[in-house]
């Protein structure tokens, strides 16, 4: 069954992707569909139900979504990276702000994060109605992961269709807010809630999911360590660093070395070619690793979707598409990270012609690097920022463990540890350590600063100061179209 909803086809899980249980070992959201299911017996018994929560996981990681699209434009839209094909098609659009409401990125995104919203949404219902089938704590567990997911895709929107929580704490328009599985065209005119009433609502996923996760869980899956450390992002995004800091505590030991001491055994890995040099980007195993979403050769991202088409270059046809190169003037040139050349992240950067690019995404078509949504790497660099003030002794040993992970040797000069300086280092490694997975727009944003003009030999970008045109997204013109209380910007 297909619901049609904002003028485009949904697929509202109401019929869905069916994974067998044969293995509590088996990788299902790596597993092809094997039949589809009519909404009446989704949730008949709990393979069936397994199947609904691995399905909304199947929606995140849609490749107009976390499967690819969604960190790429948070990144193309910074100041590191240079169109190298000016493809429409690729998000050219995106990395010069030239974006309407019917741009293909603006109706595509907007689309696939609602339609994991709404099995999120049919999950909670489906499972709350049978929850007779499953252990207490199963259904507690499935419901705490619809949950998790449902928060992931709000706070995901909030970061290209809305104004950041600085602007005005909150007041500006955010997101419709839908709360409730969507089984015709009755739901449709929904008003946009502000930017303050959906943090609260994903704060509110957060809280009530924590407790209720596994305790420990393969990191292809949400466990109680995902939700703390996805908090600390969600708290620093609205600028409340004390909860940033309560948050992070639970996870993060008060000295060196850094780990979390309950749950998922949460720490950095002693090389940063662990997560990103081997076969799978992301690796599930490995312990820095706190989400990441996996692919497979039947389950990719789909065309022109792949962060490694996007990013890596093309060895014997291959490899990547060039579609994207370092700046050569952006973080790649700075001098905390160009002149070291003994630090661990260059390995993952390579020559092409005249540029160099991003390799940390490289398995060749169909291109199926794991994506990574959250690692501990960033939780200590969260944390870090949260701390330069209150605890800036704290602060420099979080910041110097993520850079010593990848550079051994590397010593801080003096002046960028000050107490007026420390808080633009700890911003600058977050660029070098977490280039390409989606987080350089969200903090430019967050941090109510503007997008610098960028220009390369394909095309150029105009610099856009803090909220004024272009800074977010117009919300889509489909959603325009069919909702009757929906506003733009």
């Amino acid at each position: 069954m297909k619901i049609k909803i904002n003028n485009k086809v949904k697929y509202l899980f109401l019929v869905a992707p069916f994974f067998f249980a044969t293995s509590c070992k088996k990788d299902f959201l790596n597993a092809a569909p094997d039949t589809s299911l009519p909404i009446e017996d989704a949730f008949s018994n709990p393979s069936r139900i397994l199947s609904q929560v691995n399905g909304i996981y199947a929606g995140v990681k849609n490749g107009q979504f976390y499967g690819g699209r969604y960190l790429i434009y948070n990144d193309i839209r910074g100041e590191d990276f240079i169109v190298n094909k000016p493809n429409g098609v690729t998000g050219l659009d995106t990395w010069r702000f030239n974006l309407t409401s019917n741009t293909n990125e603006v109706v595509n995104l907007w689309g696939a994060v609602y339609a994991a919203i709404n099995r999120a949404n049919l999950v909670l219902e489906g499972v709350n109605a049978n929850s007779s089938l499953l252990t207490p704590a199963l259904a507690k567990q499935y419901v705490a992961e619809a949950k998790f997911l449902r928060a992931l895709c709000y706070y995901s929107l909030l970061q290209l269709y809305a104004k950041p929580y600085i602007t005005d704490a909150g007041a500006s328009l955010g997101v419709p807010l839908r709360l409730r599985g969507e089984k015709d065209l009755t739901g449709n005119d929904l008003k946009r809630s502000t930017v303050a009433e959906v943090y609260t609502q994903i704060l509110k996923d957060l809280n009530e999911a924590e407790p209720d996760l596994a305790l420990t869980l393969t990191a292809t899956r949400a466990s109680r360590n995902t939700a703390i450390a996805f908090k600390t992002r969600v708290y620093l995004s609205m600028g409340n660093l004390p909860a940033v800091v309560t948050e992070a505590n639970k996870i993060v030991s008060a000295t060196a070395p850094f780990q979390a001491t309950t749950g998922a055994p949460l720490k950095l890995e002693s090389n940063v070619s662990t997560l990103f040099g081997g076969t799978y980007t992301g690796n599930a195993t490995a312990t820095e690793v706190a989400l990441t979403l996996p692919m497979a050769d039947l389950d990719a991202p789909g065309t022109q979707n792949q962060l490694a088409y996007y990013y890596n270059v093309t060895p014997n046809g291959a490899g990547g598409n060039e579609e994207f190169f370092l700046n050569p003037t952006g973080i790649f040139s700075n001098a905390a990270f160009a002149a070291a050349s003994t630090d661990a992240r260059k390995s993952l950067t390579t020559v092409s012609g005249a540029n160099t690019y991003l390799t940390k995404f490289k398995r060749p078509s169909p291109y199926t690097d794991y994506v990574p949504v959250i690692r501990y790497a960033e939780v200590l660099l969260n944390l870090a920022e949260a701390t330069v003030v209150t605890d800036p002794v704290r602060s420099i040993a979080l910041l110097t463990a993520v850079r010593q992970r990848a550079n051994p040797g590397y010593v801080f000069p003096a002046a960028d540890l000050l107490p007026a300086n420390l808080k633009n280092t700890i911003l600058t490694e977050r660029r070098i350590e977490l280039l390409g997975e989606g987080l350089r727009s969200p903090d430019v944003m967050r941090l109510g600063a503007g997008f610098v003009a960028k220009s390369g030999s394909q095309g150029t970008a105009p610099a856009i100061p803090f909220n004024t045109a272009g800074y977010v997204w117009p919300i889509s013109a489909n959603e325009v179209q069919n909702n009757k209380l929906i506003v733009q910007n």
